[in-house]
């Protein structure tokens, strides 16, 4: 084999080996950041503004079950049936929280919104023991359901 070819083959892969290294490096040091940014936050202020932008994962993270981030600001998913969930606000939301926390004594309201998948709302929870529940509603905010988990 031709030398300078040797040479610029070994240093294409020296070369591809660094890229690779550093990008690697950022991957790890952006989860690293993340992480610390999460356990090292100030106790008050999560006590403060809304806590489902707390409990979202921050821009441009997926996470453990591969799906991209969720930005409660927006709303749910889409249904089967086509019926995209939106929040809620005014007197409904209201109304919604106050059936959701009777159901769920000591439980905090992450966020509400219709629902897609046959009630009227759903109230995203999470109950004292720190485990998170759906409180699902009909039109006359009686509770029909309570689902473990978010999704």
């Amino acid at each position: 084999m031709n030398p300078i070819r040797k040479g610029l083959i070994g240093a294409a892969v020296v070369g591809s080996t660094f890229v690779g290294g550093a990008f690697g490096a950022a991957l790890i040091n952006s989860s690293a950041r993340a992480a610390t940014a999460s356990t090292t936050s100030d106790p008050a202020a999560s006590t403060a503004a809304d806590p489902a932008a707390a409990a979202a994962p921050a821009a441009g993270t997926v996470d453990p079950g591969g799906r991209p981030p969720f930005d409660p600001a927006r709303g749910g998913h889409v249904g089967a049936n086509g019926v995209k969930e939106a929040l809620l606000t005014g007197t409904t939301a209201d109304k919604v929280k106050a059936a959701a926390l009777a159901a769920v004594p000591g439980g905090t309201v992450e966020r509400v919104e219709n629902d897609a998948e046959g009630a009227t709302y759903e109230a995203h929870m999470t109950k004292a023991d720190g485990s998170d529940v759906t409180v699902k509603l009909d039109d006359a905010f009686k509770v029909t359901s309570i689902e473990d988990g978010h999704r």
